[in-house]
């Protein structure tokens, strides 16, 4: 079996991304595209997970709080990661143990407790994906911004269609 160059398969795609296709060939190739892309970002993630020594939604969820604007309720990490409250529960303690979140008081309402990222905790996370974020730069690098507005545009969808099917398969689970 003949093996290809990265640099030959990318120009294969290349090539055949020029030629007009019909709309049902798009969607076929656009399903086989998806499928791909989200088991490499799986495996991705899971190798970095593996690399930093966590489990992988304990990553994602640190990802998470860094982009919301200060500390959040448990309750908030079951809306963003689509855990159950439980399980939300058992993810922040992980972290805290781990050093990486810390609890405290809301100060306005003492009944609540808010979870904080522990300063300094996320370097080692950071500095892996600073190295790795070149790759990602350097990806996007020649994209018109015409093209990097579809992306942005596709990314948004997908993470708010992302969020409607976890919704619904946790509605289904509790069903059952």
């Amino acid at each position: 079996m003949e093996t290809r160059r990265p640099e030959t398969q990318h120009n294969d795609i290349e090539a055949r991304e020029a030629l007009p296709m019909a709309h049902e060939d798009l969607m076929t190739e656009l399903r086989s595209a998806s499928r791909r892309y989200m088991a490499s970002y799986i495996l991705f993630n899971q190798a970095v997970a593996d690399h930093l020594g966590m489990h992988p939604t304990d990553l994602q969820c640190l990802n998470l709080l860094t982009l919301e604007e200060g500390p959040v309720t448990t309750g908030r990490i079951a809306e963003l990661t689509g855990l159950t409250s439980g399980s939300a529960t058992r993810l922040v303690d992980r972290l805290e143990k781990a050093g990486q979140v810390t609890r405290r008081r809301d100060e306005q309402d003492r009944r609540r407790v808010l979870v904080e990222v522990v300063p300094g905790a996320m370097e080692r996370f950071g500095a892996v994906w600073r190295e790795l974020g070149a790759g990602w730069e350097e990806l996007f690098h020649e994209d018109s911004e015409a093209d990097l507005a579809v992306l942005l545009r596709h990314m948004r969808r997908t993470t708010e269609l992302a969020r409607h099917q976890m919704a619904r398969l946790a509605e289904r689970s509790a069903a059952h």
